[in-house]
């Protein structure tokens, strides 16, 4: 308090003993003689100028309100958070029972409560207080510890140990993930012997493969043994082997990295394995084994390139399209075709007047199209029957040179060199645009652009279409061999041009997105959008899925969750097997059905060994040091014996205004109530 508060104070005493002493004993004594019952009530008048006293000091100090301080004084330990590792691989090490016995030794020594506060935890796939411990997690994420200590101890300096085996199956590498200001004593749990063992360290394959191709596969192998060996690398489908070599390992050979191209000769989805053996005696054979699965999809498009004249694009179009052995041209003249429920895309080579049955027969069918015209066209006919463009055109030839536009977005395609390529002839005149559209290629004339497409393509009601306006392109396939000596990439520029005409983009109002498959252990996650008529998010929609299982006709039921833009669920745990599926929207009973296959494989049990030279790195990057069980003593010295950490005597100042003591206002009122009572009962009022 300052000097003006306490001499208030003293003030206040003086004011309140003052205005008590006056009106009960000075008052009383000056009344005595004509008050017979004086000396009795002696007693009384104290305790009543008692009273006065304290009810006027009480308000006197409200009024001044005084600022009160309090000093608390604490002490600091420095934590030591103790990091278990919960994952199934400690179970398989056989080092659950060591891991444990490790943890209950250091939570229950007194010295290191003494100086440190003492904090468990476990993880898996998360970071969690160590409560319940089974090791039985599906994934080990050693650097989602480094991340939430971070969080928890920010701006603070402290150790950590990590019981761990140090095998990483998911998440970011953990050695550069733990701050390098923390010591990090790894106690390495598992069996250190170095046991011969192979296996099958990763294998990376596209999802989907296109059906008559041939899909790649890259498989990582390794080795940890002290003598050379030769395996056997198999690569089979059911009782067909598709892939077979010999791989040769040495302690100066321990990994190996295969390249393998396997037939995609059957559709939809299958399962492979790939298998390495040897001769040699393992400790560990589940990790020589690992499925994958691959969705070969059947692209096969039947294209109808109608014609009503011959002409040397025909030939070098068919030839270019068939180069994907997933493509069939049949040339037609327009008085052949009687249906088009056969053909994926047509291909309209300068429509005349004979083509009006087919451009009829298209308005229900709705079939994707490319028109290509030429000196032979009829631009009358086509205004008549297709709207997207208006063609104002003269009698008179003009050759028309490509301009690549870098901002058609459609489809990945490179610059093929479009600029140099022949030019195209078409009749010279005015070419309009009625709607929207992407144009791949403008048009020059003799370099100067003329503000027209050449190449373009354009999107109605979800029927899709292309426009090239000029013949002769059989000059840019040979002009490509000329300059390449192939003729890939004029065949390429084709091909994405089929493929996007095959493809159709219809909106649907239930959209479901998930994987043909899954690892047994992963994430298993399935999200849905839902579209009202007016194909915008609705997000008020009620999605359910129900998952049964195919062998034992167990049917799961979930509630889909909203998440920013869509519906999600997490269908975590299901074992290994063919699941079929079905998502609703209750509200207008929408719905769509597929399904997914789990595949057997626990990466849990790759390991035979504990990861020492990785938990040996983690420690050496945060000046820390590794340590085996039998060390633990040694760990324990060396954490009792380590000077920066040192409990901290915090005091704590707490300021806080007496108004604010709410006892004050109580002990007044009971003050007051009691002289009025008193006085009541001695007749004083």
């Amino acid at each position: 308090m300052n000097t003006s508060t306490i001499l208030l104070l003293l003030l206040s005493i003086l004011i309140a003993a003052g205005v008590s002493f006056y009106q009960y004993i000075y008052t009383r004594a000056q009344g005595a003689n004509w008050r017979s019952k004086v000396k009795s009530r002696s007693k009384v008048t104290l305790l009543l100028a008692f009273l006065r006293f304290f009810s006027l000091f009480g308000l006197l100090l409200l009024l001044i309100n005084p600022i009160i301080t309090r000093k608390n004084s604490e002490i600091i330990k420095t934590p030591l958070p103790i990091v278990i590792d919960n994952s199934a691989s400690i179970a398989d090490l056989k080092a659950n029972k060591s891991a444990m016995e490790l943890l209950d030794k250091l939570k229950n020594n007194s010295a290191l409560a003494e100086k440190f506060d003492l904090q468990t935890y476990q993880f898996d796939t998360d970071f969690l207080p160590s409560d319940t411990i089974d090791f039985k997690g599906k994934q080990s994420n050693i650097d989602v510890v480094a991340k939430n200590l971070k969080n928890i101890y920010k701006n603070q300096t402290f150790p950590t140990v990590l019981i761990s085996d140090g095998n990483q199956t998911s998440g970011e590498d953990y050695v550069f993930g733990f701050n390098p200001s923390n010591k990090v004593y790894p106690l390495v749990v598992g069996d250190t012997t170095t046991y011969l063992d192979i296996k099958i360290t990763q294998l990376n394959v596209n999802k989907y493969a296109f059906h008559k191709n041939k899909f790649p596969v890259e498989v990582f192998l390794n080795y940890a043994g002290t003598k050379a060996i030769n395996t056997s690398f198999k690569i089979s489908q059911g009782n067909s082997l598709l892939n077979e070599q010999t791989v040769a390992f040495s302690p100066n050979k321990k990994s190996a990295v295969l390249n393998v191209l396997l037939p995609a000769d059957r559709v939809g989805l299958q399962i492979f394995k790939a298998t390495i053996t040897s001769k040699e005696q393992e400790k560990n054979t589940y990790n020589n084994t690992k499925n994958f699965a691959v969705e070969i999809i059947d692209q096969k498009t039947e294209v109808a390139l109608i014609a009503s004249t011959s002409h040397p694009d025909l030939g070098a179009i068919k030839r270019s399209i068939e180069t994907n052995v997933q493509r069939k041209v049949t040339i037609l003249k327009p008085n052949d075709v009687k249906s088009l429920v056969d053909y994926n895309v047509l291909i309209l080579y300068q429509p005349t007047v004979e083509f009006k049955a087919v451009f009829e027969q298209n308005l229900n069918a709705k079939i994707n199209t490319w028109i290509i015209t030429g000196n032979d066209t009829d631009f009358n006919f086509l205004n008549q029957n297709q709207k997207l463009f208006a063609f104002k055109m003269s009698g008179q030839k003009e050759d028309y040179l490509a301009s690549y536009d870098n901002q058609f977005n459609l489809f990945a395609l490179d610059n093929i060199g479009f600029e140099q390529l022949p030019p195209l002839e078409n009749p010279f005149g005015t070419i309009t645009a009625n709607g929207n559209v992407n144009t791949l290629l403008s048009s020059t004339i003799r370099n100067i652009a003329v503000n027209q497409p050449l190449f373009t393509f354009a999107e109605n009601q979800g029927v899709r279409s292309a426009y090239l306006f000029g013949e002769n392109i059989w000059k840019w396939r040979a002009d490509n061999y000329v300059n390449k000596k192939n003729f890939t990439d004029f065949d390429i520029f084709l091909d994405k041009t089929i493929q996007y005409l095959a493809s159709n983009n219809a909106r649907k109002s239930l959209v479901v997105n998930h994987e043909r498959f899954y690892n047994s252990g992963e994430g298993i996650e399935i999200t849905a959008q839902y579209f009202n008529k007016n194909y915008e998010l609705d997000e008020k929609a009620r999605l359910t899925i129900a998952v049964t299982n195919t062998k034992t006709k167990q049917v799961k039921n979930y509630d889909l969750l909203k998440t920013t833009n869509a519906f999600q669920v997490n269908l975590d745990g299901l074992d290994a097997g063919n699941y079929k599926f079905t998502v609703k929207e209750l509200n207008s009973n929408s719905s769509y059905s597929s399904g997914f296959e789990v595949l057997d494989f626990d990466i849990e049990k790759q390991f035979v060994n504990p990861d020492w030279n990785k938990l040996n790195q983690l420690a050496t990057q945060t000046q820390g040091k590794a340590y085996l069980p039998n060390q633990l003593d040694t760990l324990i010295k060396q954490l009792l014996d380590d000077e920066s950490y040192k409990a901290v005597q915090k005091t704590i100042v707490k300021k806080s205004p007496l108004v604010d003591w709410a006892w004050l206002l109580v002990l007044l009122a009971l003050s007051l109530a009691a002289e009025w009572f008193i006085r009541k009962y001695n007749g004083m009022l």
